[in-house]
């Protein structure tokens, strides 16, 4: 009977712990006494809507049930495309689109949804305007050419001047690119027509120094042939006109014979000969 009673009593405690920590968990689930900040994520807790100052860094964490919440906010690189109008410095109409990546500083998170909310009321809300001033400033600076030929120079200031803008409400930009920018028609037919007449202009610039040249190579050519017969005509001596003669005859007698009855080319002349080529 003392037996009974005894494994009435084991039982109906291993029972009530039973019953209790299934209570327990039942409890947990329903009012989740602890959150879990994933990775790339910070948690912003508040305490009956306040912000807190601490933050949640990833991994589980315990909260007091009804009394605070933990709110999840990316910390991880975002991309967004945005596209703008501006004008250049000599009033050229332009249509520019720009990706920015960017983040949420994780040490301010609680701030930054404090102030400004969540990524989507910080995309419309702050960087979308900020975009835009920081490219109309950049571009009022430079002239339609320099911002096509400088493509670079205007990238890096648009980058450095929307980095200083977003620094102040706990946003790191991280880079900024020039996707594409577009001038009006009226405007970008003037340049291929400015580019058209600049490639004539060269090629008709080209054509005359070649011309010129070569004109410059037949005077010089000229030059040389007259310096070459003037030294000719300098060395020609009787002996070398007699010698040059007998070289080249063939060993035959021409058909006509001088009155004298000396053969024609033997008996030459240089001084004749000179003045004959003058």
């Amino acid at each position: 009977m003392r037996n009974t009673s005894n494994n009435y009593n084991g039982n109906s405690r291993y029972g009530f712990y039973l019953g209790g920590g299934i209570l327990l968990v039942f409890l947990a689930i329903i009012f989740r006494p602890f959150t879990i900040v994933n990775a790339g994520e910070r948690g912003v807790v508040m305490q009956f809507g306040k912000v807190q100052d601490r933050v949640l860094d990833e991994g589980i964490h315990t909260i007091m049930p009804g009394v605070t919440s933990v709110r999840r906010i990316s910390v991880r690189v975002q991309q967004n495309t945005f596209q703008a109008d501006a004008a250049s410095k000599d009033l050229q109409q332009l249509k520019t689109e720009l990706a920015v990546n960017w983040h949420v500083d994780p040490s301010k998170v609680n701030k930054v949804f404090q102030q400004v909310g969540d990524q989507q009321q910080i995309v419309t809300g702050i960087i979308t305007p900020a975009v835009s001033e920081v490219l109309k400033a950049a571009t009022a600076r430079k002239t339609a050419e320099e911002i096509i030929t400088r493509r670079t120079e205007l990238k890096a200031e648009i980058d450095k001047n929307l980095k200083d803008r977003l620094q102040a409400y706990g946003l790191i930009v991280d880079d900024v690119s020039l996707v594409n920018f577009a001038f009006s028609p009226e405007f970008s037919r003037a340049i291929e027509s400015k580019q058209i007449a600049e490639q004539e202009a060269k090629q008709a610039e080209f054509i005359a120094k070649k011309a010129t040249q070569e004109a410059q190579a037949e005077v010089n050519r000229a030059k040389g042939q007259a310096e070459a017969q003037r030294l000719q005509r300098l060395t020609l001596t009787p002996e070398l006109l007699q010698k040059q003669a007998i070289e080249k005859w063939d060993g035959k007698f021409p058909m006509v014979i001088n009155g004298n009855g000396s053969l024609p080319l033997i008996n030459i002349n240089p001084g004749s000969l000179s003045s004959n080529n003058n």
